[in-house]
């Protein structure tokens, strides 16, 4: 990348600046700042809702910073942080227009970006395999473990040693399953060593140069550090963009606004959706362990089927002593048949702490099958706290706000955006859903609630609707007290009504909910008089 590169998408800029200061007198929450602190048109542009703001403290453990639209020839030249939620799906904290890729101007956004995020670093940050990017997360984010995404690693490859990919089609899902598939620094190794030899590949300057920088990309030299990566079978597949399928090559600075929107719209939907699949519905358990039914209440479903897969991968595995001192046990963990493939735990019994030679706890923060293994051979039936990270759970965003609290930009309670008291609303509304639906009882109880629950907003609706009324009422009277202009007239009728038409959305929007939510009701009460004929009726037999 040119340290002078200039890529400004001209008047469209303008256009970026009308929605972000529309945005910023919707939500006082809305975060967006001009490279230079002046409005011109080339400088690079930052901005976060109060969502993704608020989902930076939940999950701001692990990020992405994707600026891999420079290199796909696209006309806006955005860059987007990015994590994952509680879902494993992917959640935005912020997005950048970068008119100008200096050095300095890249120092800028990303400071910009932590400023925005009350400068709470994460853990980890995963970018483009980049030389001026590498530097400029080195300045900025000097305590953050930098890797490089594994996706734009082999894509560079690809185009940098074409005639190999082109000649040896096995080449590319060798070099992948090297990379991705290695459990050991030893096995990688010898692993890329063979490769390179095969193919005739050894003195290529490009993999040399990938392969002198690996600590900073093959997962097995990073696996001490937490990245929020899940075991998955295509293990290249890091990026996992916001964007993707809303914004191509071809999107205009004009339509990327709207663009932006419904992708924040969709992903907002997937995670409701998640949350509904996660609470509304039991998984099927495979194994009689305590342990299983506990992981199915704590963690979301992604989550969870991820837990069941390594759970059940311990009936193959054996599990042998092989050393034993003071208060640590030392265990050889190896699935049957792939004893060349063992894996050592050590386990504190006494401090109920176990640590794998694989390191995937804390490179995704699952617990792995060989610990899992152990457990069971030592009876322990429960899955002790130190391995349920709160990130993972369906209960993630019930942790303490104190740093939202800190951060005076954030919304307070009488300014939060639609979005915050949506999905606040939402998430309470569920939990009440839970409750209600453990018992008949229980249920009456919570339907009587709800009930008065909409008659209290429709009231309020209609409370809110006459005193928008009388303050234009109000209003018309004043402006002809005071003989102010027509054109002030009209402009305060205009914010009144403005006023009146986000009020009866907003309890539109209420009451379509508080309907879901009685519906939801509806259809447990019917499972549950069936599950009760359905007793009743066996007891008889």
């Amino acid at each position: 990348m040119n340290n002078s590169s200039r890529r400004g998408v001209g008047a469209g800029n303008q256009h970026v600046l009308d929605y972000l200061k529309r945005m910023r007198v919707e939500s006082p929450g809305f975060y967006y700042a001009i490279e230079g602190g002046n409005e011109s048109l080339n400088g690079n542009i930052f901005w976060a809702d109060s969502t993704s703001r608020i989902n930076y403290n939940y999950f701001g453990d692990t990020v992405r910073f994707d600026t891999s639209y420079r290199a796909g020839g696209y006309k806006v030249p955005f860059a987007t942080f990015t994590g994952v939620n509680h879902h494993a799906q992917p959640v935005l904290f912020g997005c950048a227009l970068l008119n100008n890729e200096s050095e300095a101007s890249l120092v800028w956004v990303l400071q910009t970006w932590l400023r925005a995020m009350h400068s709470k670093a994460p853990v980890s940050i995963t970018t483009d395999a980049d030389r001026l990017i590498q530097m400029v997360v080195t300045h900025v984010l000097s305590d953050t473990r930098h890797r490089f995404c594994r996706w734009s690693v082999f894509r560079q490859t690809k185009e940098n040693v074409a005639h190999t990919y082109q000649m040896h089609p096995s080449f590319d899902m060798e070099l992948k399953k090297c990379v991705n598939d290695a459990e050991s620094i030893e096995e990688f190794e010898s692993c890329w060593e063979l490769i390179m030899e095969k193919y005739y590949v050894t003195d290529n300057e490009w993999l040399q140069s990938m392969y002198s920088i690996r600590h900073q990309w093959v997962p097995v030299f990073m696996r001490d550090t937490f990245f929020g990566e899940l075991p998955t079978s295509d293990g290249d597949n890091v990026r996992n963009s916001y964007f993707d399928g809303f914004v191509d090559s071809s999107t205009t600075i004009q339509v990327w606004i709207k663009q932006y929107e419904k992708a924040m719209t969709n992903w907002h939907q997937r995670e409701l959706n998640a949350d509904l699949d996660t609470s509304s519905s039991t998984p099927l358990l495979k194994t009689p362990s305590p342990m299983e039914k506990q992981a199915a209440n704590l963690f979301t479903r992604r989550i969870f089927l991820k837990f069941q897969e390594e759970l059940v991968e311990t009936l193959a595995n054996q599990v042998t002593k092989i050393d034993d001192s003071e208060n640590i046990a030392t265990y050889r963990v190896a699935k049957f048949g792939e004893e060349h493939k063992a894996h050592t735990v050590r386990f504190n019994g006494f401090e109920m702490k176990s640590t794998c030679s694989c390191q995937m706890f804390e490179f995704s923060g699952l617990i792995c099958r060989h610990t899992l293994s152990v457990f069971r051979a030592k009876n322990v039936l429960t899955l002790p706290s130190q391995y349920i990270l709160n990130r993972w759970t369906r209960n993630a965003k019930n942790g303490d706000q104190g740093a939202l609290e800190e951060c005076p930009t954030l919304p307070t309670h009488s300014q939060v955006s639609t979005t915050f008291r949506y999905n606040n609303l939402r998430h309470e509304a569920m939990k009440f859903v839970e409750g209600g639906a453990k018992s008949v009882h229980m249920y009456n109880v919570a339907m009587n609630a709800l009930q008065d629950a909409v008659k209290k907003v429709s009231a309020t609706k209609k409370k809110n609707f006459g005193s928008v009324n009388g303050r234009l009422e109000s209003g018309g009277r004043e402006t002809q007290a005071i003989s102010q202009s027509k054109a002030e007239k009209e402009r305060k009728i205009r914010e009144l009504k403005a006023e009146l038409d986000a009020v009866n959305h907003q309890s539109e929007v209420y009451r379509s909910n508080l309907l879901t939510v009685l519906k939801d009701m509806e259809d447990e009460k019917f499972k549950l008089s069936v599950k009760v004929q359905n007793a009743r009726l066996s007891l008889k037999e």
